[in-house]
């Protein structure tokens, strides 16, 4: 995302902008503090399960199939979410009020991606029980603070592409949301986790799956383990 917004700039303006450092900027730092978190995360770690059954259900030839499943549709959404910061490139337009809201959102987004990631790598390290839920700091509000951060920063990113008269790039942060909400984030996370952590069903009760608001009451007074 970095290389297709520089690239964008470059051959739009032949030279970056204001708006092109701000929005190189936010996405820079997105993309390698994520980079980062993934990587310490699955230091020593097997492949993640839900990319197992990935492999296990495109068998025989994943090698092959993984090129348009993995690799080529991943590239076809990153040139897609990555519109607003590419859409910019063409607008010199001076930074205005609409480039500090898209600053404050995206920094929102971050806060909740960034905190929500390491109190869940804090839980995993410290857990007890198998059955242990995370419900305590940004997961009280939301059961996932990381994806809803992550929607949002991407919703500043387009702020700045909007100041530029982009408004068509809202595309990228509407992408981002459905996926995260419907394809590879919530849903496809949530899709057997009751299962095998039954105390997670009464958290879905309690709590909200992706907007932050107040916990529901806890059923029958029951107290559960925080994660």
């Amino acid at each position: 995302m970095i290389l297709a917004a520089l690239a964008s700039y470059v051959a739009f303006s032949g030279a970056l902008t204001e708006r092109g450092v701000l929005l190189l900027t936010l996405v820079g730092l997105w993309a390698l503090r994520l980079s980062a978190h993934i990587t310490i995360r699955s230091l020593g770690e097997p492949e993640d399960r839900r990319y197992q059954e990935i492999r296990a259900n495109n068998q025989p030839h994943f090698w092959l199939k993984s090129l348009y499943i993995v690799f080529g549709l991943q590239a076809f959404l990153a040139w897609v979410i990555a519109l607003p910061a590419v859409a910019a490139a063409a607008a010199p337009a001076p930074l205005g009020w609409l480039d500090l809201a898209a600053v404050l959102v995206w920094a929102a987004g971050m806060y909740f991606e960034v905190v929500g990631d390491w109190q869940l790598m804090r839980i995993q390290r410290e857990r007890t029980s198998s059955d242990q839920v995370l419900d305590t700091g940004l997961w009280r509000y939301t059961r996932h603070p990381n994806y809803f951060g992550e929607a949002l920063l991407w919703w500043g990113v387009f702020l700045a592409a909007l100041a530029a008269g982009a408004w068509w790039a809202i595309v990228s942060p509407i992408l981002m949301t459905f996926l995260l909400l419907r394809v590879s984030g919530v849903a496809l996370l949530e899709k057997d986790i009751a299962d095998r952590r039954p105390a997670y069903r009464d958290y879905v009760a309690r709590t909200s799956a992706f907007l932050p608001a107040p916990p529901k009451p806890q059923r029958n007074g029951d107290a559960v383990n925080g994660v």
